[in-house]
């Protein structure tokens, strides 16, 4: 795709990554080029075992290529690498299938938790929970640990702590997988927006076609290599 208006957020070329598997090297991601525009909303589909999950970990930051660079431009417009802790924490947002909430805690220090390890004081950090978890439709489960919440208000949250250092790009594997339908539905409008509000991007992984059909883009992930669509 072009950049022909100079908003391109990120670059991927050429990724590849590779597993030691015992005695043998599983390729889970082939020579993969991706561009992602600022504000776009792009679908990520494949089925399981084609590196959804891996192509995300590695765009965020999470997991590094065996080969291959990417290249991420900040709110200053600089281009800076995405293998460390310091941009994950500012400029990446995470929304898991799996939830990913610390059982002891409630839903505000859920939420609040990369603030703080960002260095923003606790009292300014659960300020802005508040009113994440508000803004989620979660006003009034503020005092509530994950054991206390539904499937669809625990996604909630954690759409909520991927939001709470503003970043500029979140990442969402399979965040409908464990809902059914309807929460499923609510969940994939609420990320679609908050997306728009925010200007952010937002890359979703799924093998959900009704999911893909509301995106900007959709992309196909097929044994590690990216289809051209």
């Amino acid at each position: 795709m072009s950049d022909s208006n100079g908003n391109l957020l990120l670059d991927a070329r050429a990724l590849s990554k590779t597993y030691r598997m015992g005695r043998t090297d599983l390729e889970v991601l082939r020579g993969v080029d991706l561009q992602l525009l600022r504000g776009e909303f792009v679908a990520l589909c494949g089925a399981s075992g084609s590196g959804k999950s891996t192509l995300l970990h590695l765009l965020g930051g999470l997991d590094q290529p065996t080969s291959g660079e990417i290249q991420f431009e900040n709110k200053n417009g600089k281009r800076e690498a995405v293998d460390s802790a310091e941009h994950r924490r500012h400029h990446v947002g995470f929304v898991f299938q799996a939830y990913h909430l610390l059982p002891e805690l409630d839903a505000v220090e859920n939420v609040f938790l990369p603030a703080r390890m960002a260095g923003v004081a606790r009292s300014q950090a659960e300020a802005m929970a508040k009113e994440l978890l508000d803004r989620v439709g979660l006003g009034n489960r503020l005092g509530h640990r994950p054991v206390e919440l539904s499937g669809g208000e625990q996604q909630r949250v954690a759409i909520a702590r991927a939001l709470i250092n503003h970043p500029q790009l979140v990442l969402a594997d399979e965040p409908t997988g464990n809902l059914d339908s309807h929460n499923g539905e609510e969940i994939l409008q609420l990320l679609k927006s908050i997306q728009v509000e925010r200007g952010m991007a937002l890359i979703i992984a799924t093998h959900d076609s009704k999911v893909a059909a509301q995106a900007q883009r959709v992309l196909h992930l097929c044994d590690g290599v990216l289809i051209p669509t």
